[in-house]
Parts: structure tokens; C-alpha cells; sequence
């Protein structure tokens, strides 16, 4: 059983209301997020997934992995999508003292140029979250949490099991969150097609955060 909501709760998103948690829905539009990449196989192919859905999307990319595959975070800009720093080394602020959480969030600003950031596993003390935009270097700077959870990093999840988390709670103006790393895969492969198909004959469009 897994511990976690699939549809984030509305309490949740008044409790920690300084988050963003969805953006507004005036257009029908929905936000898909990637999270852990770049992955120098797994981020190419989502890339020409959503080109084949005039989608854009946002990736939450991790510092060490931008150093090593530079060229694959290239490509995310230069298809217009929007990227996220999700720190350094992938650290839980809920493990972390807040200087070493902080130098790493700062350690990974140095090469993602962006005011988004998203805490890896959501965990985020208030204290570290106050510091965000000092150590990111921009004023502005936004916390992105989700409205809606894939799951496909959960081997408690079937492949029918993640495409239904997205479209049963998937709304205009929902931020969802997949995965472009290993561990999601096999489970990305099937379903981000499915849900661009779906989302897209539904009448959604997808866009990138910018905020």
C-alpha cells in the first residue's frame, strides 16, 4: 500500500499554500513534469514523444546528471521546454541539515539556470524552503510541488495502475508529475504515450511552467 496521495488534497495545498501546487485553469492547459533525467536515453525518447504531441512540459533535472550529460539538457532547451532545479545529488530534506541541503540546491544552481525548484520526494522543511531563493540566486523564485503523482517509479503500480492516476485526476490547470530516469521506464514507456493521446482528445494542452 502505498504512502502517499496520488491526488494531492486540497487541505494540503491550503497548509502549504506558499507551494505551487497547480496553476490556474483558464485554458484548459495542464503542466507534465519530469523529474531525476537528464537520462541520456530515456529524456531523448520522451523528448520526441512530446514532439509528436506539440507538448511541452517542464524537466526537473538533477545537477550531476546535467554534468554528465550536457548535451541531453541542451536539447530540453532548445525544444522550448522549461527546466527545474531538483537539486545536486537528489537529497530528502527531511534527512538533510539545512546547510547541506542548501549547498546542494546551490551546487546545482550553478549549471540549471531557473527560478523553479522542486524538492526530491516533496520533503522540505520551512526553514530550507525560506532560503530557496537566496541560494537559487533568483528573487522569484517557486516551489513546485503537484497536483497529480504517476507513480511510475512505484513497482506497487501496474502499468493500467499509473496511466488511471494520471487521466482519472488529471484537470485543467494540474501540475503531474513522471519520471525520465531507470526505475520509471518500463512503466513511462506505455503510458506517457496513452496520456498524451488521451489528454490531448480531451481537449487539454500542454505547456511548460512559467511562472
Amino acid at each position: 500500500m502505498h504512502r502517499y496521495f496520488i491526488k494531492t488534497p486540497w487541505i494540503a495545498k491550503k497548509f502549504f499554500s506558499s507551494y505551487v501546487w497547480d496553476l490556474p485553469p483558464d485554458d484548459n492547459s495542464v503542466y507534465l513534469t519530469f523529474d531525476d533525467g537528464p537520462h541520456p536515453q530515456i529524456t531523448p525518447w520522451v523528448l520526441d514523444t512530446l514532439k509528436e504531441y506539440m507538448a511541452e512540459a517542464t524537466f526537473f533535472c538533477i545537477g550531476n546528471n546535467v554534468q554528465l550529460f550536457p548535451e541531453v539538457y541542451k536539447r530540453i532547451l532548445q525544444e522550448g521546454h522549461a527546466v527545474g532545479n531538483h537539486s545536486f545529488h537528489h537529497l530528502n530534506g527531511w534527512k538533510s541539515s539545512e546547510e547541506e541541503y542548501l549547498d546542494d540546491i546551490s551546487k546545482a544552481a550553478e549549471c540549471i539556470e531557473s527560478n523553479l525548484f522542486r524538492p526530491p520526494y516533496g520533503r522540505i522543511r520551512q526553514a530550507q524552503a525560506k532560503k530557496i531563493p537566496s541560494v537559487m540566486k533568483h528573487e522569484d523564485a517557486k516551489i513546485i510541488m503537484w497536483d497529480v503523482l504517476s507513480a511510475d517509479f512505484d513497482e506497487g503500480f501496474t502499468i493500467e495502475g499509473c496511466y488511471n492516476n494520471v487521466v482519472d485526476h488529471t484537470i485543467a490547470g494540474s501540475i503531474i508529475v513522471f519520471h525520465d530516469s531507470e526505475k520509471a521506464y518500463g512503466k513511462l514507456r506505455e503510458v506517457l504515450p496513452r496520456v498524451l493521446q488521451y489528454l490531448s482528445g480531451s481537449g487539454f494542452h500542454f505547456k511548460k511552467i512559467k511562472i
